[in-house]
């Protein structure tokens, strides 16, 4: 049978299969684009970050803006854009991009959900139709004569549409285990990178804390304090 003769004696099911499928290929590619540019890249971005971290501290917000479009470059380029958070803001601004970038990466999800759920139904849906169509002409008096035999026929055919339900989710099922198992990675990579930022952001907060001049001050009751200098650029 070719594609034409399958839709055809698969029964009113197919049509709705038929949107499914193309729905699901549609999803699927756009997916496998939006990952390989994720994968590919996010080696070389987390290098470059950390890389610069070390080193030049001023350097990690250019390198994280110069990949605004990377889900990793964005996530980490959102405390930058404030001015001077102190620790907790810089946390939160972590927070905050990493919520939104893993959102981001589940587009998409829902789609093939709702694919993997309906496509079985529907198959079932048809071969039930079909078993319907193809009973109602069976008569007593044809019971063990040729007559019977389109009946068969009626009854495999009606199994198609089943058949192309399970092939529908069963090829959706793999590929939205596989963006599941890229969207876990991509948690434990904002992890991990957040973690380290945030460390060495602390310290070097501390470090600047530490370095600002400060002047012992006697107030007209005597009571000691001590008076921090802002920074020059500050006054």
């Amino acid at each position: 049978m070719n594609f034409l003769e399958i839709i055809d004696k698969g029964g009113p099911s197919m049509y709705p299969l038929l949107l499914l499928s193309v729905l699901s290929i549609a999803t699927i590619l756009e997916r496998l684009w939006f990952w390989s540019r994720v994968v590919f890249k996010e080696r070389k971005i987390f290098n470059r970050l950390m890389e610069a971290a070390d080193r030049n501290w001023d350097l990690v917000g250019k390198i994280a803006q110069e990949h605004i479009n990377h889900p990793l470059g964005n996530f980490v380029y959102s405390p930058f854009r404030l001015s001077n958070p102190d620790p907790d803001m810089f946390h939160i601004a972590l927070e905050s991009a990493a919520e939104e970038q893993l959102a981001r990466m589940r587009k998409g999800d829902k789609t093939l959900e709702a694919i993997i759920a309906l496509s079985p139904l529907l198959g079932l849906f048809g071969t039930v139709w079909g078993l319907i169509q193809a009973l109602s002409s069976i008569k007593i008096s044809d019971l063990g004569t040729a007559d019977t035999s389109g009946v068969t026929l009626g009854i495999g055919e009606s199994l198609i549409s089943t058949a192309v339900g399970l092939l529908i989710a069963i090829i959706s099922l793999s590929f939205y285990r596989l963006f599941q198992a890229f969207w876990s990675n991509q948690i434990r990579v904002l992890r991990r990178t957040g973690s380290r930022l945030e460390v060495m952001y602390r310290d070097r907060w501390m470090q600047e804390d530490d370095d600002q001049p400060k002047n012992i001050v006697v107030d007209n009751e005597g009571y000691t304090f001590v008076n921090i200098k802002p920074p020059l650029n500050e006054q």
